[in-house]
C-alpha cells in the first residue's frame, strides 16, 4: 500500500468528540411508547428532499415514502413483490399487457376509496413534463410515456388506462420482466388527486399529506424530526405491530452515536469512523447486503473536465481499497465498475463478476493520462478545481481523503466545498459544479437502472456527458427480448461509461446499522429502501 501523506492521515486521525445531548422525553415518546404499539425512534439522517413520490427521488425521501404509501406492489422480507394496492396481476403471453386488480376495501388516509385512476393519474403525473421527476425515465418501457415527458406526445397516447375503479390496464413498447417490481418503487406510489390538484404544495406539511400505507404522517418539525403514527385504515393494518415510528434528521453520526447509546434511538446507520473497528469487534453491528454505488460526477462541460484522458487520471488516482479500509471503516467494497454486486448474470453467476474490473487504482498510469490530458488540452496548468459535497461528516471524511489522493497520485490542489444536500443536488443538475459527491441507489433488481441514468438526455446524469453508443446500447437492452444479448449490450454499455469516466466510482453500498436488542422485524430491502410494516419493539 502506498505510504500516507501527512493530509491524508490527518484526516484518519481526527477522531469526532461525541455532542452533548440531553434526554428530552417531553413528546411522549418515551420508553413504552403507545398503547396501541410503541414507537420506533430511527435516524434518517436529514430532512428529506420531498415527500410527493415523483419528486423525493432519493434513499432519505424515500425511507419515509415508503413506509407512508404504498403502490400496487410491495417489497416482502425476501425483496420480491408482494400483492400491496393490487390484490393480483397477469401478463398477456407477449409480455406486452399487464393487467393489475386492486384489492376491496383500499383507503387514503381521509377514508376515500383508493381508485385504479388514482394510479393512471400519479403515474401520468409523474410523466409529465411539468412535473419534471428525475424518476420519469422509469417508465419509459409503457407504451408513450417517454414522448409525453419529453413534450413530443400527449398524456392520452400513455398505456397507463384504468379500466373501472379496480382495474388498471399497463401496455409497454417492448417486455419489461422487472415492470412488477418497479411497481414497488416510490415513484411509482398513488398519489390523491383531489389533494394534489387542489394544493401545489400539499406535499410539504403532515396536515396536508394524504397517504394510503402503513403509517400516516402526524407531524412535521422540518429540519428536527417527523412523526407517523400507525394507519387503522391500512389494509393489513393486522400485521402493523408499531404504534409509530418517529424519523430523527441527525446528520452528525457522533451525535445519532451519542443518542442511540444513551436510548434516545432505536437503530441508526451512523456510525463514527474511528469507533467502528471496536463495534464491529465487539459484534454490536449488524451489517445485511445492499446494493448502489457511491461516487463523484465529473462536469464535462467545464474545464479541466471536458478532456477525458484528465477524467481517467483522476479516476486512476484513487485508492479505493485504502477509502474503504482507512476512512470508512464499515467493511465497503471498493468499486470496480458502476454496477454494483448482487445481480444475476445470463451468462451466469453475478453481473459484476462476469463485467470484471473496469476501473482500479494505478498511480503511476494517472501521472501519464494527466500528462497527456494536459497536453490534448493545451494546458501548462491546470485551472482550478473543487471537490464539492453534501454537508455530512463521513462526506466530509471521504472528500479530504480524495483531496489527499489527488495530491499525492497527482501532484494536483483541489479545493474543498460543502453545500446543504438540496443547494447541491440544484446546482449538480444546472452544471453548476465541477466535480461533485453523488450516490445511486437501484430502483429494481436489473442492471438496465444502473446505466439508463447516463444517457445523453436522461435529467439524471448531471455531467454533460454525451455518447451516442452508449444511447444506442441501452436502447437496444431495453428492446432486445434475448436476455443473453440484452446482457451483453449492458456489459458494453457500463465498459464505455467506465472508459468516457463521466463519473468516478468510490465504493458500493451495505447496509451497516446499530440495532437496539428490543427491536426486530426492520427490513432494509437491497433494491429498494426501508420498510417499518413488520418492525417490532419488545
Amino acid at each position: 500500500m502506498k505510504k500516507l501523506s501527512m493530509l491524508l492521515m490527518s484526516v484518519l486521525l481526527a477522531g469526532g468528540v461525541l455532542a452533548a445531548c440531553g434526554n428530552d422525553t417531553s413528546n411522549g415518546e418515551g420508553g413504552d411508547g403507545e398503547a396501541s404499539g410503541k414507537i420506533l425512534r430511527y435516524n434518517n439522517s436529514k430532512e428529506p428532499t420531498s415527500l410527493d413520490p415523483p419528486i423525493g427521488f432519493d434513499q432519505i425521501s424515500y425511507d419515509i415514502v415508503n413506509n407512508a404509501f404504498e403502490g400496487l406492489t410491495r417489497l416482502g422480507k425476501d425483496d420480491k413483490p408482494e400483492p400491496a394496492m393490487a390484490a393480483e396481476w397477469k401478463a398477456s403471453d407477449d409480455g406486452l399487457i399487464y393487467t393489475f386488480t386492486l384489492r376491496d376495501g383500499v383507503k387514503w388516509s381521509n377514508g376515500d376509496p383508493v381508485k385504479a385512476s388514482d394510479f393512471e393519474f400519479a403515474w401520468k403525473r409523474l410523466l409529465n413534463p411539468e412535473t419534471a421527476s428525475d424518476a420519469a425515465f422509469l417508465a419509459y418501457p409503457i407504451v408513450g410515456a417517454e414522448d409525453y415527458n419529453s413534450g413530443k406526445g400527449s398524456a392520452d397516447a400513455v398505456g397507463i388506462k384504468a379500466k373501472d375503479d379496480k382495474t388498471l390496464e399497463i401496455t409497454l413498447r417492448h417486455p419489461a420482466a422487472w415492470l412488477v417490481q418497479m411497481t414497488a418503487s416510490p415513484a411509482f406510489f398513488p398519489v390523491h388527486p383531489a389533494t394534489v390538484e387542489g394544493n401545489a404544495q400539499w406535499a410539504g406539511e403532515a396536515s396536508t399529506i394524504v397517504s394510503n400505507g402503513p403509517f400516516t404522517i402526524t407531524e412535521w418539525k422540518h429540519e428536527e424530526e417527523l412523526k407517523m403514527v400507525k394507519n387503522k385504515d391500512y389494509w393489513d393494518a393486522d400485521t402493523v405491530k408499531l404504534g409509530g415510528v418517529t424519523y430523527k434528521m441527525v446528520n452528525d453520526t457522533n451525535t445519532a452515536y451519542q443518542l442511540f447509546s444513551t436510548g434516545e434511538l432505536d437503530t441508526t446507520g451512523s456510525i463514527p469512523a474511528d469507533m467502528a473497528d471496536q463495534l464491529f469487534a465487539d459484534n454490536k453491528v449488524k451489517v445485511e447486503e445492499s446494493a448502489g454505488t457511491a461516487f463523484y460526477r465529473f462536469n464535462t462541460t467545464m474545464e479541466p473536465f471536458t478532456n477525458k484522458s484528465i477524467r481517467q487520471a483522476f479516476v486512476a488516482a484513487v485508492d479505493r481499497q485504502q477509502l474503504v479500509d482507512l476512512v470508512l471503516r464499515q467493511k465497503h467494497q471498493p468499486a470496480v465498475g458502476f454496477v454494483s454486486p448482487g445481480l444475476e448474470d445470463a451468462a451466469g453467476g453475478d453481473f459484476r463478476d462476469v463485467g470484471g474490473d473496469l476501473i482500479g487504482f494505478d498511480a503511476a498510469k494517472a501521472k501519464e493520462l494527466l500528462a497527456a490530458g494536459m497536453k490534448e488540452a493545451g494546458y501548462s496548468a491546470l485551472p482550478p478545481i473543487t471537490l464539492t459535497y453534501s454537508t455530512n461528516d463521513v462526506n466530509q471524511k471521504v472528500a479530504q481523503a480524495m483531496q489527499a489522493m489527488f495530491k499525492d497520485n497527482l501532484g494536483v490542489d483541489v479545493k474543498l466545498e460543502s453545500k446543504e444536500s438540496k443547494v447541491m443536488v440544484s446546482e449538480q443538475k444546472a452544471l453548476q459544479l465541477q466535480l461533485s459527491r453523488s450516490s445511486f441507489l437501484p430502483d429494481f433488481a436489473d442492471p438496465i437502472n444502473f446505466l439508463d441514468g447516463f444517457q445523453s438526455d436522461n435529467p439524471f446524469s448531471r455531467t454533460g456527458w454525451k455518447n451516442a453508443k452508449f444511447d444506442e446500447l441501452i436502447q437496444g437492452a431495453y428492446e432486445q427480448a434475448d436476455e443473453k444479448k440484452r446482457y451483453e449490450m449492458m456489459h458494453e454499455a457500463e465498459k464505455i461509461l467506465m472508459d468516457d469516466a463521466p463519473i468516478l466510482p468510490l465504493y458500493y453500498y451495505n447496509s451497516v446499522n446499530l440495532e437496539s436488542d428490543k427491536l426486530s422485524g426492520v427490513v432494509r430491502h437491497a433494491f429498494g429502501f426501508i420498510d417499518f410494516k413488520w418492525a417490532e419493539l419488545k
